[in-house]
């Protein structure tokens, strides 16, 4: 049987990092200043990431040059502890660049970014594994796609906090979703059903769609099938998923946009996925 990469998103990152290129020009010196919901982090601290993403991958995955190396980690939350101090020393020491230099160092390194991902094949181990779908190894084109998220995240951060639309869109935002919904699998992992239960997951509107979880005899596994009768189906609206699945607001927050029939225990249950390291 062949190969198939399950999400593309290789064709997107030129859109997307254009589209970035552009909202950073645009902002005034008070939207480079705005709180974002990632609450850590002010928009240019936000654009200091998404540099940092940039220059980490090709040093080492393109370089094969790992500065920091994660040593002694024996557990998710140790490996989490480790990312949040790299991220929060880098974004530390970039508040000396000015607004202006961290756009023109993501305009010349998003295309590099870019053509090294397009260099990769597909289905050879990724350097970093998909932590956050269970895995402890990935092939490319998933971390590929997990990269794809969090560009789309962050640059969404950065747009939801000066106001400015431009990626809510079913080109950009449903591959996006399709990716993030891998980690509900995982975080059905430890929840006990008969053989056959389905739950469903509905993201609203044009830009969403339908995402299942079935329970075989030993696991529960992705399905994209759109009819399959479900024991529970939740519907989010795009807005609250892609802050409730990054951990930017907490379950108990969103109950009241959220639509739960059938088992609610097993419903309520998806709203505890993550689809960061966080």
């Amino acid at each position: 049987m062949d190969k198939k990469v399950e999400v593309e998103t290789l064709h997107l990152f030129p859109l997307l990092n254009k589209k970035l290129i552009e909202l950073l020009k645009s902002l005034t010196d008070e939207e480079w200043n705005a709180q974002t919901v990632a609450r850590l982090w002010k928009v240019k601290d936000v654009a200091s990431h998404l540099l940092d993403t940039n220059l980490r991958t090709l040093s080492i995955s393109r370089d094969g040059y790992i500065g920091e190396k994660a040593e002694n980690i024996s557990s998710y939350q140790e490996l989490v502890s480790f990312l949040n101090n790299l991220n929060m020393t880098w974004t530390n020491a970039t508040k000396r660049l000015s607004p202006d230099v961290l756009t023109f160092l993501l305009e010349i390194t998003g295309p590099q970014f870019s053509a090294h991902l397009n260099s990769l094949d597909p289905f050879e181990n990724a350097v970093f594994a998909v932590s956050w779908a269970g895995q402890q190894t990935s092939a490319n084109w998933f971390n590929i796609a997990r990269e794809y998220t969090e560009k789309f995240l962050h640059q969404q951060q950065i747009r939801d906090a000066v106001g400015k639309p431009g990626i809510m869109t079913r080109e950009l935002y449903y591959p996006f979703l399709d990716v993030f919904m891998y980690a509900l699998p995982y975080t059905f992992k430890n929840i006990a059903a008969e053989t056959g239960t389905v739950v469903s997951l509905i993201i609203t509107s044009e830009i969403g769609g339908q995402w299942n979880i079935v329970k075989d005899e030993n696991k529960w596994t992705l399905n994209k099938k759109n009819d399959l009768k479900a024991d529970a189906t939740v519907k989010i609206d795009p807005d609250t998923a892609w802050k409730l699945f990054s951990k930017s607001l907490a379950p108990e927050q969103i109950l009241p946009q959220v639509e739960i029939t059938g088992n609610k225990k097993l419903g309520q249950h998806t709203l505890q996925m993550v689809s960061v390291m966080a």
